[in-house]
């Protein structure tokens, strides 16, 4: 068995014609520019790219297959240098069941098979070629296409108070909307962690993903896990979720969920922290977006969870650390080659000679979970203060 750090959820900007995939999504942020950043510069094994059902960015993998750059894995996902890229598409679902739209994650082992998605999915949806868009169609039968085509299927940022399966979309229950027994895992998203998601038994039975959500090249790697497993195929990580011949997610690793921009609940009108069920103690508005803390503990049984979860380890991507400019970055990839190298491996004594005791001691504090923070909430990110 090996080890391999897996980002899963990034999303595509800009297609090979200059085009909007992610309209939210950074400019630079193509196909191409994603597997040379988790290759060359983040240290990534394995990326899921979830907007590979657009007909356009499939053009530009196949583009990169016929000129010998990548390579496509017999076991299934797309093989860049150091890196595998996992077939994804993240979909908007609003069915009768729903209390409001919920986004899911699908991925596919093959191109051949992500078409076939695609020509399904284009008689269910506006757009094909944008991400994230409104599905015409039931959960269910959403779920059954997905394992129809060999797929995997994981609800995205579950707890997020905006489309997704906590937030808005079920009241209590996952069973509400979707068959729960073709539901390969959930995505926790960045309010929230293993500890946090464990109070909820019906969530007992699902490994627990984490995940960047990238919309620029820089966040790709902020969240990830550490999966063991025999090789970096679509295969392999099937075998994982379903705890197949000792096949494991080893860890999570993620930004504290404080860190997160809806982990509070705040005063939707000035966005000052509000007590639960109270008015805003700074303006008395009464109209609040609620907190995923908040909404955890609406919802938690409290039942301790039998089985043993990977650890969550607190980590903060090096862009947050104050005084690592861009040169310092660079030098830093200069001399210890990717950011997994660096936040993961690279000893105290070497960082130090090359930046220094206060940074070294920074990316020491990122390694080791020493984090103090300024909560966030309401859609603005909490700040890392160490």
């Amino acid at each position: 068995m090996e080890q391999f750090f897996a980002d899963l959820h990034i999303h595509v900007g800009r297609n090979k014609y200059g085009k909007p995939v992610k309209i939210t999504g950074a400019k630079s942020l193509t196909i191409t520019n994603i597997l040379k950043e988790a290759s060359d510069r983040k240290g990534i094994n394995i990326v899921g790219v979830i907007d590979c059902h657009a007909p356009s960015v499939l053009e530009e993998l196949e583009d990169s297959i016929n000129s010998g750059i990548a390579v496509e894995e017999v076991d299934g996902g797309i093989r860049y240098k150091n890196t595998t890229l996992f077939l994804g598409s993240e979909i908007e679902i609003y069915d009768h069941k729903c209390q409001g739209p919920i986004h899911v994650l699908c991925y596919f082992p093959a191109i051949k098979i992500m078409k076939q998605f695609t020509d399904w999915l284009s008689h269910h949806m506006k757009n094909i070629e944008l991400s994230s868009q409104r599905y015409y169609g039931t959960a269910i039968e959403l779920q059954e296409k997905v394992k129809e085509l060999d797929g995997i299927f994981i609800p995205a940022h579950i707890f997020t108070p905006f489309k997704s399966t906590f937030g808005k979309g079920v009241k209590r229950s996952m069973g509400e909307v979707f068959n729960t027994r073709l539901v390969d895992g959930v995505e926790l998203g960045l309010s929230s962690d293993t500890y946090m998601a464990d109070q909820i038994k019906e969530l007992h039975a699902y490994p627990f993903l984490t995940n960047s959500d990238a919309h620029s090249l820089g966040k790709i790697g902020r969240e990830y896990q550490l999966l063991e497993m025999e090789a970096p195929t679509f295969s392999e990580w099937k075998k994982v979720l379903h705890h197949k011949g000792n096949r494991k997610i080893v860890a999570n690793y993620g930004m504290h969920p404080k860190l997160g921009k809806y982990y509070a609940t705040v005063c939707k009108n000035c966005l000052s922290p509000v007590p639960h069920e109270s008015p805003c103690p700074v303006c008395g508005s009464s109209s609040v977006i609620r907190g995923v803390s908040d909404r955890i503990n609406e919802l938690a049984s409290n039942e301790p969870n039998p089985n043993k979860r990977p650890p969550y380890i607190y980590q903060v991507p090096l862009e947050y650390i104050p005084g690592l400019g861009k040169k310092t970055f660079e030098k830093l990839l200069d001399h210890f080659h990717n950011e997994m190298n660096i936040i993961h491996y690279v000893p105290y004594d070497h960082l130090k000679d090359v930046v220094g005791d206060r940074i070294a001691n920074s990316i020491m504090n990122i390694r080791n979970g020493v984090v103090e923070i300024e909560q966030g909430g309401g859609g603005k990110y909490g700040k890392w203060l160490s």
